[in-house]
């Protein structure tokens, strides 16, 4: 299976434009550079290619695309912009082709023309400034409503408790380190210290006194629709914030930056920053240079590049950005490198520290042992060869919480596999296999999804408690009539929707169903899979082609090479002409494709300004009077948010063109596409309704959104142009693919394949990169995300023949 980039599909709450300005305007006394929450862009090189590339599809526009005379460059964009596509990233310590913790932005400059000779040469430029939220969020206990994203985290943590509870019911988990020498061992002897008193821990190695697991009620109904939690998320005192204020003005940061850094350190953060002030790395946006600053304004000669309290904070910080590209640990050497790079003077002496203070975790899989001989055989009469060396297994580091969640997941899965009860079912392999098996998985493109949907309705005619899981509420609609009893990952696991759950958190289910797997991140995961009684049957299904999931992790990824299971692979392909380039590109083939009723159309541009200017013109003109799909049914996908043809530029043109406004509710008006990040790692789209003193008001699918005023910033974009993570898991009647030039390096085979295979019906190419496309689409796998899931399974239910 091709591997996920990294890119992140919602993107990463960006600072407030207070803080960006702050940050500008103030500076620390001395050498020192105060620190601000800024975006970090990192636009992809453009790879230029001479020659035309290969085209996928008719190569002739719709009979209503015209040269237009009315200019349609990019205007000013919105101001937030939530987590990224890392496509392209300097980072130490992370894959090639990933990107920054923060705000990775991939290149959104293309090559651009209107006319059919494809070529010329990338246009430098960037997006537009954000604008300015209109409502300041002067104090945030007035807000009555709770917001979803305040409800969804209540939950989650109520049942991150349980599950801690239930976990300390286990024998122990994956043994891990017993083979390591040197320097690794020093480092494992730490975090044993850690574990048995020695050295102060965190609460990864504290739980509650466990509850017996209750057995699940007899019947329950499928999808009950229930409130929120009503637990309000807690807010920083103003205590706290005043107090933290003043460390910040100390040391000459930004003041804005005070409600972040006591959300991140709590009540004593105000001490905690000045007996550690690297510790403001823990608030997003801020980088190493600016902390390093904010210290020495603070600390003056008692500090210098290998102060401890400086090395652990930034192997912490290396570990964090890592995990936004999608990795669950690194490799010992990435994280000496990336602490070289910032200027440690002792990067192993630095990563022993760290591990010793139980900051970060330290992890070498064990190998699996040679099966001993018989002692009744007779001994060869021939010395025997020696065996080839095997390569060790490498020396991870990683943090608390993801391996908390990878072992829990590893436990749970193995849970499900040995509690199930073998029966005969009829039907379809799938079906046969589910009956026989706790876990199974299932791969195949959009048609495929029919198979599992089948599967659950005929588990419910057997009268089992049955439930479909999917990524979006795009893909619950997809599913028609089916879709009405299917819930989103994200609304079962808050409580929204779903079966209920006993005493233990566990849900009255005997098979769920999850359609889009690929999408599962390994914190979801482990909540899901821990929520499930023994017994339960999983289904994970999905294409094992597109973009992973938005945050750390690769589960479908590690469940397939595992080999622990059944994997039933679909035989339905996907039909017509989109879905025929599709399968191509899947196997390393950009294909012409017959597309009598332009299914398939490539518009080729020479600049950054001609390819903005003929995606408005498709979405707002072509495609609906050529295809017949209107405007609001019509999504764009680009590389990044950077650039000037990223999704900022592209969503002020569209604005501009389709809801043209002042932007009075914080950047948006009545009408507005918008994309709302209530957590990191989820994306939903919606359309604003209007704004009081509360926030502002959306219509995502089915559901009112009330996003609060102080929230805005940190959660909404505009919409009508997203990347191709953020559209992963959902599809739309017409997408318009724009490629610019300087992209051209942050393509990769997993990203076309995501991108092309949102549309159902249309897909327009918007086509800078030349041959670019033709040799990511046959050369450019996607980088590895380093995890540990695969390994913790193999250990824990590897068979012999295995």
């Amino acid at each position: 299976m091709t591997e996920p980039s990294g890119e992140t599909a919602p993107e990463a709450a960006k600072p407030t434009e207070d803080a960006q300005e702050a940050a500008a305007e103030a500076r620390p006394p001395a050498p020192a550079e105060a620190p601000a929450a800024s975006e970090e862009p990192t636009a992809a090189d453009a790879d230029e290619a001479p020659g035309a590339a290969e085209e996928p599809g008719a190569a002739e526009e719709p009979d209503a695309i015209e040269e237009s005379d009315a200019s349609e460059g990019p205007a000013p964009s919105e101001g937030p912009d939530a987590a990224e596509d890392p496509e392209a990233t300097d980072e130490p310590g992370a894959s090639a082709g990933t990107g920054d913790a923060e705000e990775p932005e991939a290149g959104g400059e293309p090559e651009a023309g209107g006319e059919p000779e494809a070529g010329g040469e990338a246009a430098a430029g960037s997006g537009g400034a954000g604008t300015t939220d209109a409502t300041d969020a002067t104090d945030a206990t007035d807000a009555t409503e709770l917001s979803d994203a305040q409800a969804e985290l209540a939950a989650q943590r109520e049942l991150r408790a349980r599950i801690e509870a239930r976990k300390a019911e286990k024998e122990g988990t994956v043994a891990s380190g017993a083979k390591l020498s040197g320097t690794a061992a020093d480092l494992l002897a730490a975090v044993r210290a850690v574990e048995g008193g020695a050295a102060s821990g965190s609460t990864f190695y504290e739980s509650p006194e466990p509850a017996p697991r209750r057995p699940s009620p007899e019947a329950a109904p499928a999808a009950t629709v229930r409130p929120p939690a009503p637990e309000r998320a807690s807010a920083p005192a103003p205590g706290t914030t005043a107090a933290v204020r003043e460390v910040l003005a100390k040391g000459g940061a930004p003041e804005a930056l005070a409600d972040q850094v006591a959300a991140a350190l709590g009540e004593n953060a105000a001490a905690a920053l000045s007996e550690d002030p690297w510790q403001l790395l823990a608030v997003p946006g801020v980088r190493p240079e600016q902390a390093d600053g904010f210290a020495r304004a603070l600390l003056g000669a008692a500090c210098g590049p290998g102060d401890p309290r400086r090395t652990v904070a930034l192997t912490v910080w290396l570990l964090e950005r890592a995990a936004l590209q999608g990795h669950t640990a690194l490799e010992i050497q990435a994280v000496r490198a990336g602490l070289a790079g910032h200027g440690v003077p002792d990067p192993e002496e630095a990563v022993e520290t760290a591990v010793s203070e139980a900051a970060v975790l330290v992890f070498q899989e064990e190998e699996t042992a040679e099966p001993e001989s018989d002692e009744d055989e007779e001994p060869a009469e021939e010395p025997a060869q020696p065996a080839a060396e095997v390569p060790a297994s490498p020396v991870l580091l990683g943090l608390d919480r993801y391996a908390l969640a990878e072992e829990s997941l590893a436990d749970g899965l193995a849970r499900l596999v040995k509690t199930a009860t073998a029966q005969p079912w009829e039907g379809s392999e799938l079906e046969r296999a589910a009956g026989e098996h706790g876990l199974v998985l299932h791969t195949g493109g959009e048609a495929s999804r029919a198979e599992p949907v089948a599967l659950a309705e005929a588990a419910r005619a057997r009268g089992l408690r049955t439930l479909v899981a999917v990524h979006s509420d795009a893909g619950r609609h997809a599913l028609g009539d089916a879709g009405a009893a299917a819930v989103t990952v994200g609304g079962l696991l808050s409580g929204a929707a779903g079966p209920a759950r006993d005493e233990d958190g566990a849900f009255a289910l005997d098979l769920l169903v999850v359609l889009d797997a690929p999408q599962l991140d390994v914190e979801t995961a482990a909540l899901l899979v821990e929520s499930l009684p023994d017994g339960c049957r999983l289904v994970l299904s999905g294409d094992p082609e597109v973009l992973g999931a938005p945050g750390a992790g690769r589960v479908f990824t590690d469940a397939l090479a595992a080999r622990v299971c059944p994997r039933i692979a679909s035989r339905l392909p996907d039909p017509g002409p989109l879905g025929e380039l599709v399968s191509g590109i899947g196997v390393g083939e950009l294909n012409q494709v017959e597309a009598p009723g332009k299914e398939v159309v490539i518009v080729p541009v020479r600049d950054a300004g001609e390819a903005v200017h003929r995606t408005v013109q498709l979405v707002a003109d072509s495609v609906p009077r050529a295809i017949g799909v209107p405007s609001e049914q019509t999504q764009v996908v680009t590389v990044g948010h950077g650039g000037s043809a990223g999704t900022r530029a592209l969503n002020a043109a569209l604005k501009q063109r389709l809801n043209p406004g002042p932007g009075r509710f914080g950047g948006y008006d009545p009408g507005d596409r918008v994309a709302y990040a209530p957590a990191p790692g989820r994306t939903v789209t919606g359309t604003v309704l209007s704004a009081d003193a509360e926030g502002l008001r959306l219509r995502c699918g089915d559901e009112g959104v009330l996003v609060p005023k102080e929230r805005v910033e940190a959660t909404l974009r505009h919409g009508w142009a997203l990347t191709a993570h953020q559209a992963a898991g959902t599809r739309w009647p017409a997408v318009v693919v724009v490629l610019p030039g300087d992209a051209a390096g942050g393509l990769s085979r997993p990203w076309v394949y995501t991108a092309f295979g949102r549309a159902e019906r249309h897909l327009s190419v918007v086509h800078g990169v030349d041959q670019a496309l033709a040799r990511a689409v046959a050369e450019g796998v996607a980088p590895e995300r380093t995890t540990r899931l695969r390994p913790l399974l193999e250990a824990l239910l590897a068979t012999p023949e295995d």
